[in-house]
């Protein structure tokens, strides 16, 4: 058997402690998720910014690091701004 990571085996003894349970209605949830996933990824909309050479390159790497093409992190970042995902970092 393969060895759990920690998030699997918080679930496992959180399960076993009986913290989890049904949840009801659990296709209208499934399509709900469904539903907001297929919105959030469709990309409908272009857009053309100009950036500085340094910053493109940073988010290149940045991006590379990650292992996603840049304009998909572009993407990710400015959707988790809008979504007041992003926080700033204190002094």
């Amino acid at each position: 058997m393969t060895e759990l990571s920690r998030e699997e085996r918080e679930i496992l003894e959180a399960f076993e402690r009986g913290e989890l349970g049904q949840v009801d209605n659990v296709e209208g949830l499934k399509e709900a998720h469904r539903r907001a996933a297929e919105a959030t990824a469709r990309k409908d909309a272009r857009i053309n910014i100009r950036l500085s050479t340094r910053d493109l390159r940073a988010l290149q790497s940045r991006a590379l690091r990650e292992g996603v093409p840049y304009q998909t992190l572009v993407a990710s970042v400015l959707h988790k701004y809008v979504d007041g995902q992003l926080v700033e970092k204190g002094d």
